[in-house]
C-alpha cells in the first residue's frame, strides 16, 4: 500500500480482539490504539504484548508496526478513516442483555467528532443492536464485523481467517473488507457481505453452535463415565464419520471463558418471541455437567482438593468465567477444602481458597488435584489427578 493510501484507523479496547486488530491494520496503516488500561498503553508503546499471544508478541518486537497507543481522550477521533471499538459487553444476568453502555458511549463521542469515519463494531453485541444505532444517531457511517478468536491465538487467527463477514454492502464496507485481507497473510479468503443484523446473529450462532457441540461431547463423557464406560472410544468412533470430524471434541469441566457463556445467554434472549428447545438445552448442559463433574468428585471423598490452574486451557492468560470456577463454588458448597494453585492470581486467597504460587508445595498440600487440561507440569501425578482431558489437547 502507498503512503497516500494509508488509512487512519483508531481502535478503541485493547483486549484480544482490539489489539490483533491493531497489529493487524499497523502493518500497512496509521493505528492509534486507544485504552483506559495505561498499563497497556505503555506496554504497547514499548512493544511489550499485554496479552499472552505469541503472534501478538512476535509483530510487536519484529516488525514495523506504525501503532502508537494512548489513553481515552477528546479529539482523537477527527482524523480517522475507520473507528474500531472492541470494547467488551458483559452479560447482565438481571437485565437477560448484554450490557452495551460502553459502545454506545463511545459511538456517541465518534460522531461528536466527527461524521466521516465509518464506525466498526467489532464489539459482541445482541442481534439488531447496530440497526438500531444506526436510527438513533441518524446515520449509515455504523457497521458490525464479527471476530472469529481464540484466546492466544488472536493476531493468527486474523492472519489467517476462516472467512471475512462485514455486515454492510456500502463502499465502505468493501474498503474495511480490503484492509482486513491486506493484513492477512492467507490468500483467497472467503469474504460475505451481509446486513448488520444478520451479521451479529452469525455470531451468536457460530459461537453458541461451537458450545453445543462441546457440550454434546461433555454428556457423551457424563454417560461413559456413569457407566464406567471408555470414553475415548466412543469419541473416536463418531469422529471417524467426516460428517462429525475430531474438532472441538475434547471433554472438559463445561464450556467457559469470556465468549461461549455470554454469547449462547445473549442468544436465548433473542429467541424471546420465537420457540425454541436447543439454544435453552446448550444453556443447562453446562449448568448439568459442572452438577455432575462436582458429585463424581465428591464420591472420592477428598481431604483437600487443589485446584490446578483456573485458566481454560494451555496459552491463556484469562480466568474470566472458567468451567474450573463454576466447579469450586459447588465444591465448597459441599464442604469441601479446596486449594488452588494459579500463578495468575497475586491475592493470597480466592474464592475463599488458599493460593499457593509454589508447584510443590501445593502438590505436597492436597490429596485430590482438580484440572480441566493436563500440563507437562503434572506429568507423574496422574495417581492423584482427577480430569476429563482425554486427548491432552485444548
Amino acid at each position: 500500500m502507498t503512503l497516500e493510501n494509508k488509512k487512519n484507523i483508531v481502535v478503541v479496547g485493547l483486549g484480544y480482539v482490539g489489539i490483533a486488530n491493531a497489529i493487524l491494520f499497523a502493518q500497512k496503516n496509521n493505528v492509534l490504539a486507544v485504552d483506559v488500561d495505561e498499563s497497556k498503553i505503555n506496554m504497547i508503546n514499548k512493544k511489550i504484548s499485554p496479552i499472552q499471544d505469541a503472534e501478538v508478541s512476535d509483530y510487536l518486537k519484529t516488525k514495523n508496526l506504525n501503532i502508537i497507543a494512548k489513553k481515552v481522550s477528546s479529539n482523537i477521533y477527527k482524523n480517522a478513516n475507520f473507528v474500531i471499538i472492541a470494547t467488551p459487553t458483559n452479560y447482565d444476568d438481571l437485565t437477560n442483555y448484554f450490557d452495551t453502555k460502553i459502545v454506545e458511549n463511545i459511538i456517541s463521542n465518534i460522531l461528536n467528532e466527527t461524521t466521516i469515519a465509518t464506525i466498526i463494531i467489532k464489539s459482541t453485541v445482541p442481534v439488531g443492536f447496530t440497526e438500531l444505532m444506526r436510527k438513533k444517531y441518524k446515520t449509515k457511517n455504523i457497521i458490525f464485523s464479527p471476530e472469529f478468536l481464540r484466546e492466544g491465538k488472536a493476531l493468527y487467527d486474523n492472519l489467517y481467517p476462516s472467512r471475512i463477514i462485514v455486515g454492510d454492502k456500502s463502499t465502505a464496507a468493501h474498503e474495511f473488507a480490503k484492509l482486513l485481507d491486506e493484513g492477512a497473510l492467507k490468500s483467497d479468503i472467503p469474504k460475505l457481505f451481509i446486513n448488520s443484523t444478520e451479521a451479529e446473529a452469525s455470531k451468536l450462532f457460530a459461537n453458541s453452535f461451537l458450545a453445543m457441540r462441546i457440550a454434546f461431547f461433555n454428556e457423551l463423557d457424563s454417560y461413559a463415565l456413569k457407566e464406567n464406560l471408555n470414553a475415548k472410544s466412543i469419541i473416536n468412533s463418531l469422529c471417524l464419520d467426516p460428517r462429525i470430524g475430531d474438532h472441538y471434541n475434547n471433554p472438559s469441566f463445561g464450556y467457559g471463558g469470556y465468549c461461549l457463556p455470554k454469547d449462547t445467554k445473549q442468544l436465548l434472549a433473542n429467541y424471546k418471541n420465537v420457540p425454541q428447545k436447543i439454544i435453552q438445552s446448550i444453556v443447562d448442559s453446562n449448568r448439568v455437567r459442572k452438577d455432575f463433574i462436582s458429585d463424581e468428585i465428591v464420591k472420592l471423598n477428598p481431604k483437600i482438593v487443589g485446584v490446578y490452574r483456573l485458566i481454560m486451557k494451555e496459552g491463556s492468560d484469562n480466568i474470566k468465567k472458567s468451567s474450573m470456577q463454576g466447579v469450586m463454588k459447588r465444591l465448597q458448597a459441599k464442604g469441601i477444602e479446596l486449594i488452588i494453585y494459579e500463578p495468575l492470581i497475586t491475592e493470597e486467597k480466592f474464592f475463599n481458597s488458599k493460593v499457593f504460587t509454589n508447584f510443590n508445595s501445593f502438590v505436597n498440600s492436597c490429596d485430590l488435584i482438580l484440572t480441566n487440561r493436563m500440563s507437562e507440569e503434572l506429568k507423574g501425578l496422574e495417581k492423584v489427578i482427577f480430569t476429563r482431558d482425554i486427548y491432552q489437547s485444548n
